[in-house]
Formats: C-alpha cells, structure tokens, sequence
C-alpha cells in the first residue's frame, strides 16, 4: 500500500503550492507563514521540504522528514524563549551566531518562529544582519497570524504564504478533488461530485473560487507537459490527460469561472461542468 503523502491539515491548496516551490528549489531562505489555521504545522512542513531526500519534498517518508516531524532533526530549531513573556534579544543573537555553522547533517540549517508576536522589533532587528547577508544553509520560517507582526524590512526579504480559511480552504480542496476526478476520467464518479457540490448549496462565488483552483492546477499540469517538472499531482496530470485535454479543460473552467459573474443557479452551472469537462476528458491525447 503506497503511503499517504504529507500535507498541511485543511490546506490543500497551499500543499500543493508549497511542492511545486520546492520541486523548483523556490522556498528562498527567508518565509512568512500567516493566516490562521496550525502555522506550526505549516513551518515544519516547509522545514521538511527544506531537509527532504525523497523526489516529492516533502515526502514525509525520509529519514530527514520523520525527524522533522518528531522534532528531532539537528538541523531544525524551534526558536523559544520559556523563562520570559516575550523572546529575548539574546535568544535570537544566538540563532542568528548559529546559522553561520555549517548544517549537522542536514541540506540547511532551518530556524522556526512559531509566534513573531513575541518578537519585539529590537529583537527583531537582531536578525536583518544574518538575513541579508547570511550563509545559503540558513533558512528562517516566521509564523505569524497576520504578516504585519513582522517588521517590514524583514518581510522585505522573505516570502509570504497565507494559510488559507474558512470557504476558502473548502474551494482549494475542492479544486484539488476535482483535478484528481479528471485524472480518473470516470463519469461515474464526476457527475456525483457535482451533485454534490449543489446539494451542498454552494453559493456563485464559491463555485467561481473553487473553479479558479482547478485553472490553475491544470495549468501547472499543461506546464508540466511541456517539461517544466511541477507538483506531482501537475505531472499526474499530464500523464493522464495530455495537452490537449488540459487545454481544453482549462478553457473550460475559464469560461465557467466567468459564466459565476452572471445571475446563473450553481445547479445549472454543475450540471453543465461535469458533462463539458467529461467532453475534454474524451479528447485526451499526447
């Protein structure tokens, strides 16, 4: 039984999005975890992928991912302060010293901040140094509810992923089920989703959001035909479908996304989804 691959809980979207950076070597050195949700969970699963020796990073499977996961990875640091209410300057110049060693171990050396609301600006200032001119084995993973806990000349040199909420995390795993029903290519199985989708009352706007997740996936996945590697799900894509069906699809979905801007019903809009998507799926092709 093959095992289940890793994932940030409720994110789906941002799975994927975080793969495809790390399959181009993208995650930079510097990363802003923001939004609610376990933004903990989140860190390690970039740290992971930072340290992975799987081809999928991260792959969960690795010696490297399980001691991340575990917390025991030599290389992966937890950045506290228990004895004060917020962390001190200390604390972070020891982290930042530190990051000028060459890894134990691992590919990087990564520093987790599990709560920059308990990073003052001066203790933040500490770190700019080591940002802008640090090692390429540092790595430094901010968690913060909202991205303006960081100090902007931090947040200057790092890259902000949002943890996505509430229907917004529903439309991006919604999206993800979709493009993996189309990779079946089984009506069977796409027509209920459907259904579903309008059995659930699904409003015109979540339809629109959900419908722009799955263009963008099948857009990875016709990049992904052409050679430009991507995700695992983007090269699964390709696989089964091919460039034309891709293409085809993708158009598809745009010209729904664009059909939610109008007074339509969502089960008007399904219905005719599931069978101009079956259509595409026909005319798979290489």
């Amino acid at each position: 039984m093959a095992a289940e691959r890793m994932t940030i809980p409720g994110q789906e979207r941002l799975t994927e999005e975080l793969r495809q950076a790390a399959a181009r070597d993208a995650l930079g050195h510097a990363v802003i975890l923001s939004g609610s949700g376990d933004l903990l969970a989140a860190a390690r699963f970039v740290a992971a992928a930072m340290e992975c020796e799987g081809p999928d990073r991260p792959c969960g499977q690795c010696g490297p991912c399980r001691k991340v996961l575990r917390g025991i990875h030599p290389d992966v640091a937890v950045v506290e302060d228990p004895e004060h209410r917020n962390v001190a300057v200390e604390v972070l110049r020891r982290a930042a010293a530190d990051a000028y060693i060459l890894p134990n171990e691992g590919r990087r050396k990564v520093y987790i901040f599990p709560d920059c609301s308990l990073l003052e600006a001066k203790a933040q200032n500490v770190l700019l140094k080591v940002l802008e001119e640090g090692p390429p084995h540092a790595a430094f993973l901010f968690c913060a509810p909202e991205g303006a806990a960081v100090l902007p000349t931090i947040r200057s040199r790092a890259a902000e992923w949002r943890m996505a909420e509430g229907e917004e995390a529903a439309a991006g795993s919604r999206a993800l089920r979709l493009c993996e029903l189309l990779c079946e290519g089984k009506r069977a199985a796409l027509v209920p989703f459907c259904v579903q989708l309008e059995n659930s009352k699904l409003s015109r706007e979540d339809l629109q959001a959900m419908l722009a997740g799955a263009r963008d996936l099948t857009a990875a996945g016709l990049a992904a035909c052409y050679g430009s590697g991507g995700t695992p799900l983007a090269r699964r894509m390709a696989s089964s479908l091919g460039r034309r069906a891709l293409a085809g699809t993708a158009e598809v979905l745009e010209r729904f996304i664009r059909q939610c801007n109008y007074n339509v019903g969502v089960g008007h809009l399904t219905g005719a989804l599931a069978v101009e998507l079956m259509d595409q799926v026909r005319n798979k092709s290489i």
